[in-house]
């Protein structure tokens, strides 16, 4: 389930995926960047430019090459601000495409699996032409990128 909501100029996207594996399967996946590419739409070009480290540590910098939208590459740079192990963690862009970005990852034990939520709290820049942009093809891009997300996953484990 994809959802949005708008508060002062903040947007708020959140996301629900519910899959049948251990807490432990989807905290080992999620909380890798090398996963990240396996997960981002082709189209995206995402590239992890600063090499992939096998353990997330708060303080950590994850820098990224990403294309928006067709022939416009940008750099992309998120700390990992938060880590409470087996249970949630959050990434905040640095710099990047976005004037603000927070990203929730939480993980809940469920019977037979694991509810996944992801909430990102995001802010345009360009005031009223940021807001234009949002709804003219911003808020549907994220919508694909996580749609796509869930299908991979959903192929992956279900």
């Amino acid at each position: 389930m994809v959802s949005f909501e708008s508060h002062s100029g903040i947007y708020t996207l959140e996301v629900k995926q519910f899959l049948k594996i251990s807490l432990a399967e989807a905290w080992d996946f999620f909380s890798s960047p090398g996963n990240l590419p396996k997960i981002t739409p082709p189209q995206m070009g995402f590239i992890i430019t600063s090499g992939t480290p096998s353990e997330m540590y708060p303080g950590q910098i994850i820098t990224y090459k990403v294309s928006p939208f067709p022939g416009f590459k940008t750099n992309w740079v998120t700390e990992i601000t938060h880590v409470s192990d087996h249970s949630f963690f959050v990434d905040e862009q640095r710099f990047g495409p976005y004037r603000m970005w927070h990203h929730e990852h939480r993980f809940e034990v469920q019977d037979k699996g694991v509810l996944m939520t992801d909430r990102v709290s995001y802010k345009l820049p360009f005031g009223i032409f940021g807001q234009i942009a949002h709804s003219l093809f911003v808020k549907n891009q994220l919508k694909q990128i996580f749609e796509y997300r869930i299908a991979a996953m959903e192929k992956k484990y279900n």
